[in-house]
């Protein structure tokens, strides 16, 4: 007879590397479908806020899966920004920028912008803010149709002067009591949309997407305005 059977210790021992081996094969596969399901739920999280912004009506893609990341100051004056493509029938009809206002009362408003191709804004929506409560954030939708303001927008359609609040003789309302949360959007809008109108074919690159950042007109329009930053400081 084998001793090695019949000693309570190896039996033991076997008894124990077999539960422990069933256990973390039963974790491990655990572990896995839920990411999966994780990953499956970010998609449809995903695809609703663009639907929200994009008709699904202009692109037949995998949108929350084509995507380009890129650094402009245009965008983002401190990291990368994302990007998501919409193609239909395999040719650009859209994107969806995400773009960071610095300039907020309480720092970084960060923004979707949808452009189509013609250079039309086709919706914004606010992904994160820390504005004041009852008075800023008045920039969400929920709150207010203000952020509606800027559809069918383009830089065609409205002059530059007049991607300011009405305070600063511009076209968009500001906010009772608060004007830098609106004039913030506003700016960053702006910045989003001509970097897309001077660079739209690195928007739908393939491969190697870099867009220059010393561009001339990147340059203006990313100063637009820059007489009145910082005033009125102490409205919110």
């Amino acid at each position: 007879m084998n001793t090695l059977t019949t000693d309570p210790r190896v039996k033991t021992a076997l008894i124990i590397a077999a539960v422990t081996f069933v256990c973390t094969s039963s974790l491990a596969a655990m572990h896995q479908l839920t990411r999966e399901r994780i990953a499956h739920s970010e998609i449809i999280a995903t695809t609703a806020r663009l639907n929200e912004i994009i008709p699904p009506t202009l692109y037949d893609n995998a949108i929350h899966n084509d995507t380009v990341t890129l650094t402009h100051p245009a965008l983002a004056p401190d990291q990368p920004a994302k990007i998501w493509r919409a193609r239909l029938n395999n040719r650009p009809t859209a994107a969806v920028l995400t773009v960071t206002a610095p300039d907020g009362y309480n720092g970084n408003i960060i923004s979707l912008v949808g452009i189509d191709v013609a250079g039309n804004i086709l919706g914004v929506r606010v992904l994160s803010h820390r504005e004041t409560p009852g008075l800023g954030d008045d920039i969400e939708l929920p709150r207010s149709s203000w952020i509606r303001s800027f559809d069918n927008l383009s830089m065609d359609a409205l002059p530059d002067n007049q991607w300011q609040v009405r305070r600063d003789g511009g076209y968009f309302d500001q906010f009772t009591g608060a004007t830098i949360t609106p004039r913030a959007v506003v700016r960053s809008v702006y910045r989003a949309l001509h970097f897309f109108d001077n660079h739209v074919d690195t928007v739908f690159c393939e491969s190697n997407c870099e867009a220059p950042v010393h561009d001339t007109k990147d340059t203006v329009q990313h100063n637009v305005g820059q007489n009145v930053l910082g005033q009125f400081t102490h409205e919110q």
